[in-house]
């Protein structure tokens, strides 16, 4: 982090054209609040007005430059530690659960928690996946979003909050006290080494998270026990899904696998400021261990330097899909009244030349629609396809059948085996489909509604009765059989099902040893390490 004072009182005619810009419009806004001031109607809330022009001003220039009034103090220490004062639980909003799936109403929602972090306030006072948040501190959350509920959740470490709970398999709802605590989520999500007969060497595998404050020192100290502890010779680490962070702990990653001196990124703004090089500074500590970076849409960020310089060095295989693509750099700067705005200065440029970003949002300024350049982000050396089929799988998952099955399984089932251990069983899929069965689910893809809309269609603009005919004796053939969809795909529901119940029993961690047995990516991983690796 640089500290950075200006003394000179003189600019150069480029910043004082944009200043004298500024101040003519700094001028304009505060006449019209003026005006408004002594001549609206009613009274108003001038701080929400304030705040409301800001965010519509920033919102026209790019997503990443954001303003922060002091009352969101919390929302900026999450952002750069990755701590805030809270219970530990992910929430969501979804659809109220009934008995029967027809009875459903869309406009019904309720906020669930849906994954409690293991060791954290809310699992250890008794909060389950699954579980219906009525109330916090006897505010009723009906009718409140998701960033509602998680703002009265949040709050000094120490306090205590109370939720009403309502859970599957008790009659009543229920209250418990939770007190806050200072959260910090690890960013290394899960950790491990593989030894199995098909590998000749141990393999160590990260699944780092996010780029916060003391990072890297994790990544680190997590390394050097897969290495001298466990005996890893080779190391696959999993950026996927990690929307980047700190440049700074991106750069003492690296700094592990490349020698000292070595220019890993450059910035490059409008002002000379924000013009700057990193390079290594230390001696590597493992300068030759075979290294297999994974990546997806969603690296971003400082995820897309580490891989996009290791690639640019030759040091690592990427394997996974082209990157996010979100090169620009942004600074937090104070502000009046104790606020903070994160502001874009320049974009990152990789040792090779290439520019990570993939959106140029000067093309917004201009009036012209925003298009992401193919050229962007960062390429994988082996490109894996994530293609999602929109297949039983889908559905079942975005309906929330995984998860509530795997909440009622929990109820009805005090342990399971080791993730590494455990399986979904023929007669365990049997049972799922006994549940849908009782929730009444009906599968309809996508090729069947677009039937049944050609066939209203054909209808519609009466076609004569033989196409009619031939057109409605196909509908047995379209009208899907979520049995069968089921077998077809039975590996892929394994392993989301099996996911789900794991993570009530083994929570984040254990989840991540079940999913890994599934991963082609990793599996692609260990097959690229094979002819590199030394012992």
């Amino acid at each position: 982090m640089f500290l950075i004072l200006c003394v000179s009182l003189s600019l150069p005619a480029q910043d004082k054209q944009a200043t004298t810009r500024a101040d003519e419009s700094i001028a304009i806004f505060t006449d019209v609040l003026r005006q408004v001031d002594v001549n609206y109607v009613d009274t108003l809330n001038y701080e929400d007005l304030t705040e409301t022009a800001i965010n519509a001003m920033l919102r026209k220039i790019d997503p990443y430059t954001v303003y922060y009034p002091k009352k969101k103090d919390k929302d900026l220490r999450m952002l750069t530690t990755g701590k805030y004062g809270g219970i530990g639980s992910i929430i969501q909003q979804r659809p109220i659960k009934s008995k029967v799936e027809s009875q459903k109403s869309k406009d019904s929602l309720g906020v669930y928690a849906v994954n409690p972090y293991e060791g954290k306030p809310a699992q250890v006072a008794g909060i389950e996946a699954g579980d219906r948040i009525l109330s916090v501190d006897g505010k009723k959350t009906e009718g409140l979003d998701v960033s509602e509920v998680s703002n009265m959740l949040r709050g000094v470490p120490g306090t205590t909050v109370v939720l009403e709970i309502e859970r599957e398999g008790i009659d009543k709802p229920f209250k418990v006290s939770i007190v806050r605590e200072d959260i910090h989520l690890e960013p290394v999500s899960y950790a491990t080494v593989f030894t199995a007969d098909t590998l000749p060497y141990p393999i160590g595998y990260i699944a780092f998270s996010e780029f916060t404050e003391n990072s890297a020192q994790a990544f680190a100290n997590t390394l050097d026990e897969l290495y001298y502890t466990h005996g890893a010779r080779a190391l696959v680490i999993d950026l996927r899904g990690n929307g980047g962070g700190i440049v700074e702990e991106a750069m003492q990653i690296v700094n592990l696998f490349v020698d000292q001196d070595t220019k890993i990124v450059e910035t490059k703004g409008k002002s000379s400021r924000s013009n700057y090089v990193y390079k290594t500074r230390n001696k590597p500590r493992y300068k030759d261990l075979p290294l297999v970076i994974l990546v997806d849409k969603h690296s971003a960020s400082a995820s897309e330097i580490v891989s996009g310089a290791m690639q640019d060095l030759g040091r690592a295989t990427l394997i996974g899909q082209r990157t996010f693509g979100k090169g620009l750099v942004q600074n937090i700067r104070p502000i009046a009244m104790d606020g903070h705005i994160k502001i874009t200065t320049s974009k990152y440029y990789l040792p090779s030349g290439r520019c990570i970003q993939a959106i140029d949002y000067s093309e917004r300024q201009k009036g012209h629609e925003l298009k992401r350049d193919t050229a962007g982000g960062i390429l994988p050396d082996i490109v894996m396809d994530d293609s999602a089929k929109v297949d039983i799988s889908y559905s079942l998952y975005i309906n929330h059948y995984f998860f509530d099955y795997a909440t009622r399984y929990h109820r009805l089932h005090d342990s399971i085996a080791k993730p590494e251990l455990f399986e979904v069983t023929d007669e365990l899929i049997e049972d799922f489909c006994g549940y849908l069965d009782e929730r009444q689910f009906t599968y309809e893809t996508e090729t069947y509604k677009f039937f049944t809309d050609m066939l209203k269609m054909a209808k519609h603009e009466d076609l004569d009765s033989a196409t009619i005919a031939r057109l409605e004796a196909l509908k047995p053939v379209l009208t899907p059989d979520y049995r069968a969809a089921i077998s077809r795909n039975k590996e892929e529901i394994k392993a989301m099902l099996g996911s789900e119940i794991v993570l009530r029993y083994y929570y984040q961690r254990g989840q991540a040893a079940y999913s890994l047995r599934f991963d082609d990516e990793l599996k692609r991983a260990f097959y690229s390490l094979r002819p590199k690796a030394s012992k």
